[in-house]
This record gives structure tokens, C-alpha cells and sequence, in this order.
């Protein structure tokens, strides 16, 4: 499998590799498609299996009941255009880049939420950590429900969500969402605040690892028990990356396939385990 190949999940229908107000798009790498074919091999005769396994292995919360008709475009990024492991870290240099030196994201506050993902129990995960920085109750996110003080959401986590306004997923866009967080958010500017930036403004979700890994908390596909039998480090996936949102009309090559899903009914395997 060719290393300058990517892949990113898309509602069909899109003309673009992330809806059009997003500065970044999520990719999997060459890594991913070979897990992606290796997938096809085991199940080509189950092919729900195949669809919502690549949307699990992407990092696809809600797929108990997802139903959003999905592809999964392969592409060859425009020359010279590199792609990122999207560790924090990367993110707040991108910020640093297009907005300047601003006190919008302090160290101090880049450092506690680093931390508080890159120290975790052998058996917390990336959801414990999110729920350690902003508040919000992974029972509750893993139910589907939105980030709100009624599931223990924090002041700052929230604050940071009013200030930044709609997200891209609602008419916004990445760049002006972040230049409101940093023009009008007036709470502390803590981890949780920054975690709260990164969610409204990127899609970096409550899934996010911050180290440029998958996770799920679904069943790994590629892993034969049930979901309960199966440790935090056998959850985590595949390798992640960033690259530019680009219209698929200006990438050199693409190719989009359609995935299929089946019936939210049939999934039990997400819980059961694949084999």
C-alpha cells in the first residue's frame, strides 16, 4: 500500500474531504487502508461488518443507531502539502501560526491538558480523560448526549463552547470559530477551556487521544472477544493524521466508495465482538 495514500470518511454527497467551513480535515494513513482491505478479506460476505468497522476503527461515536449514508474517500494529497499528527500540541502550534503569539492558549494550560492525556491509569482511557478535564459524564457523552452543564460539563468547558459560536458542523468555520473563543471567551483559560476550543472548532471529540491514535470504546474489530473482555490498549486503532479540508475536485486523485452499513438492528457485534 502506497504511503502517500489517505483515506477520510465522508456523508456521501459532500464535495469535500470535511464539511466546507473546517481549516482541517481528519485522514487515516496507508497503515489504516491495509487494516481497511484486511477487514474486507474477513468479511466481504458481512459487509456491515466492513462499513461500520472502518467507522469504528475511525473513531465513530453513536454507532449504535448511525444511519447517515457514509463513503470513504481514497485520495493522494496536491504537492507539497504534508500531513500532521494531531497531538495537541500540533494543534496549538497551527493556532500559533495563523493567529500569532496571543495569550488565548497559555502553556501553563497547554501543559495540564497534555498531561492529563498522556498519564493515564492502564485501565482509563481517552474518554476518562476528558471527563477529568471538563466535567462531562462519559456515561452520559457515550449515550449520545450533548455537552451541557446537566451531565457535569464544567464552567470553563462550557464557556468555551458559547464564546467560539456555531461550529463548522453548523455553518461555522474553524478559523473564525477559534478567533472567537479568543476574542470573547472571559473565563480562565485552563484545560478545560482549551479542550473546549478544540471540540467546537476541529471535531476533535470526546474519542480524541491527542497523540495521533484511534480509539473506540466499541469493539476493535480486529480483536476476537467482546467488547467487556477487551483491555484499553486493545481499543485503541489505527494511526490518525490532519491534512488541509481540499475540494475532492482539486485533490490529483481520488477514488470514493460507498460504504455499506446495513441496519442499526444487526450491530451487535459492536458490543459481542466481530469473530
Amino acid at each position: 500500500m502506497s504511503p502517500s495514500l489517505f483515506a477520510t470518511t465522508h456523508a456521501r454527497g459532500d464535495t469535500s474531504l470535511y464539511p466546507s467551513g473546517f481549516w482541517y480535515a481528519w485522514a487515516g494513513s496507508n497503515t489504516n487502508l491495509e487494516r481497511y482491505l484486511e477487514l474486507r478479506r474477513r468479511y466481504g460476505d458481512q459487509p456491515p461488518k466492513v462499513g461500520i468497522g472502518i467507522l469504528s476503527y475511525v473513531g465513530y461515536p453513536g454507532l449504535d443507531t448511525w444511519s447517515t449514508p457514509t463513503n470513504l474517500a481514497v485520495y493522494r494529497l496536491p504537492p507539497g502539502v504534508r500531513a500532521l499528527v494531531p497531538s495537541f500540541e500540533t494543534w496549538f502550534r497551527l493556532l500559533d501560526e495563523q493567529f500569532g503569539d496571543t495569550p488565548a492558549y497559555p502553556l501553563k494550560a497547554q501543559r495540564d491538558l497534555v498531561v492529563a492525556y498522556s498519564r493515564l491509569r492502564r485501565d482509563e482511557d481517552v474518554v476518562g480523560a476528558f471527563q477529568k478535564v471538563t466535567g462531562c459524564r462519559r456515561d452520559k457523552l457515550l449515550q449520545g448526549e450533548a455537552p451541557s452543564a446537566a451531565i457535569g460539563c464544567n464552567r470553563s468547558f462550557l464557556g468555551a463552547l458559547a464564546a467560539a459560536g456555531p461550529s463548522p458542523y453548523d455553518q461555522g468555520t474553524s478559523k473564525k470559530c477559534f478567533a472567537n473563543y479568543q476574542s470573547r471567551y472571559r473565563g480562565p483559560r485552563d484545560a478545560a477551556a482549551l479542550r473546549g476550543a478544540l471540540y467546537q472548532c476541529q471535531d476533535a471529540g470526546f474519542l480524541n487521544t491527542g497523540v495521533g491514535l484511534g480509539y473506540n470504546t466499541y469493539a476493535n474489530p480486529f480483536v476476537c472477544k467482546p467488547v467487556s473482555r477487551q483491555s484499553v490498549l486493545e481499543r485503541y486503532t489505527g494511526r490518525e493524521f490532519i491534512v488541509p479540508n481540499t475540494p475532492f475536485a482539486t485533490l490529483p486523485k481520488h477514488v470514493d466508495i460507498p460504504l455499506d452499513l446495513g441496519v442499526p438492528s444487526r450491530r451487535g457485534f459492536l458490543h459481542t465482538g466481530y469473530c
